[in-house]
């Protein structure tokens, strides 16, 4: 056999027959990778996606949508408003009421958006002290579920048939009066770590309409189950990471109790540190207001005519808070301050002054 015959039997697949000619090389090097050894090569195998150790195109992806499970804080804040959705919610409907959480997911905005299933009711509401806005998402079989509980419906077991054709005015106006709820027990819950206000903006039911941010943005969902019995459906909240980034600090602390966050050896330690902080205290004989181009004019030399006298009290401050008041006197060769009031009496008659002067 030749060295050619020998090369070309090597490129011969097992159990295949070696066709005619001398083209076999080109053929084997032409040859189409399947989808496994793709998936492969991109880091989208099956094993891949099992194991926490993501490569390729997928961890690239997935880099740059931020968890919620960075955030410890923030599951405290969904589980206190579930337990206060339930009570409020059964104040509203006098009826058996319970609500749980499913899922806190984060998302990219407009993948939530293809997502929603319609029909639904997108409320738009804005955080007031975040400056930003947020989502509240109730879908048909929840609208018609409260609709059917406020209006005295018999409880059936059979589904909510849900119709094609817009909402009503009313049925608006009682999900309206539901997201109103919904919206006062999250402030509640964000109370402890900071002050939100969240205001209702408008009611869509075309999600088109309810882009509050860009679809490449990241986004928290909430994902809450209500039932009455046996009604009942789900409502969902999205928050978009820019709406939690004014109080992302306050997230990130871990919970400790009722404490949220706070840590004694860290506040004892801080005190002993502040005892011994150096500060600057000055004495200040009296203050004049004059004109600016008085000031400006002002030459080496020139003599400030001040109306304190020489023994007119003197104020220490530091900055521009006083702290007490005293007197002018000499040690030695050099020029001393007595003090003649405690810091905290001179604090107290400052108050006083300051409500007598608005008063």
């Amino acid at each position: 056999m030749s060295a050619e015959e020998a090369k070309a039997e090597e490129w011969v697949a097992p159990g295949e027959a070696a066709p005619a000619g001398a083209a076999e090389p080109d053929a084997a090097s032409e040859r189409i990778l399947n989808q496994d050894e793709i998936d492969s090569l991109l880091g989208f195998g099956g094993a891949e996606e099992d194991s926490d150790d993501r490569s390729g195109v997928r961890a690239i992806i997935n880099s740059a949508l931020v968890s919620y499970e960075r955030l410890p804080m923030l599951e405290i804040v969904f589980d206190r408003m579930v337990r206060m959705m339930t009570t409020s919610l059964r104040n509203l409907t006098s009826d058996n009421v319970e609500v749980s959480l499913d899922q806190i997911t984060s998302i990219r905005f407009g993948d939530y958006l293809s997502s929603i299933p319609l029909p639904a009711v997108i409320a738009v509401f804005r955080a007031e002290q975040l400056d930003n806005f947020g989502l509240v998402t109730v879908d048909s079989n929840l609208i018609y579920s409260i609709i059917d509980v406020l209006l005295g419906g018999r409880r059936s077991n059979a589904g909510v048939r849900v119709e094609g054709r817009p909402y009503t005015t009313i049925e608006r106006s009682i999900v309206t009066r539901m997201i109103e709820v919904v919206l006062g027990d999250l402030k509640t819950a964000f109370q402890p770590l900071t002050a939100v206000d969240c205001h209702l903006e408008r009611i869509e039911t075309n999600p088109r309409f309810a882009a509050i941010a860009r679809p490449a943005n990241a986004a928290i969902v909430v994902k809450l189950r209500i039932d009455m019995d046996d009604r009942g459906g789900r409502l969902e909240l999205l928050l978009p990471y820019a709406t939690l980034e004014p109080i992302r600090k306050m997230l990130l602390q871990q919970f400790m109790g009722e404490k949220f966050g706070r840590d004694n050896i860290w506040e004892s330690h801080l005190a002993d540190e502040l005892w011994q902080t150096k500060i600057e205290v000055r004495a200040v004989l009296d203050t004049i207001t004059a004109p600016l181009k008085d000031v400006l004019g002002l030459k080496v030399g020139q003599t400030l005519m001040l109306n304190a006298g020489p023994e007119a009290p003197v104020t220490v401050a530091c900055g521009p808070t006083a702290l007490t008041r005293g007197r002018v006197g000499r040690i030695g060769h050099a020029v001393a301050v007595r003090i003649e009031e405690s810091i905290a009496g001179a604090a107290k008659k400052a108050m006083l002054a300051r409500a007598r002067g608005g008063g």
